[in-house]
């Protein structure tokens, strides 16, 4: 009869190793298992995972209200510190071919192209904070 728990597909080699730093020896247990991934669950690579957390940024436009919640500062700290410091915003506005509309008038919400703002605030986090 097959036991179904994590350690049901399990091999050991049991070793005694010399250690001639000590003079003595060691016991070294080598095992393999096997663990069952639930039916509702997958193992993924970390690669995997970052490129899954980009492609739901693709084609994903972030307010301000969307870039406070990921820089965890207030919309009058990131302008000051992210948007009109001229050393971003040259690369930044859209005008200038970056990804930030700038609005032009009372009334206009900003808008942010979200995978380039993301990669954006992980590339100059040091410049940023600085």
């Amino acid at each position: 009869m097959e036991r179904n728990n994590a350690l049901a597909n399990k091999q050991s080699i049991n070793q005694f190793i010399f250690d001639p730093s000590k003079g003595s020896y060691k016991q070294m247990l080598s095992v393999n298992l096997s663990i069952p991934v639930p039916a509702d669950s997958v193992l993924i690579s970390k690669i995997q995972l970052e490129e899954l957390k980009k492609s739901q940024l693709q084609g994903v436009y972030w307010t301000m209200k969307d870039v406070q919640i990921h820089t965890n500062k207030k919309s009058e700290w990131i302008k000051e510190n992210i948007l009109y410091p001229t050393r971003f915003r040259k690369m930044l506005d859209s005008e200038n071919g970056g990804f930030v509309y700038y609005p032009k008038s009372k009334g206009q919400t900003w808008s942010f192209q979200a995978t380039k703002m993301a990669q954006f605030l992980d590339d100059n986090f040091d410049k940023i904070f600085a």
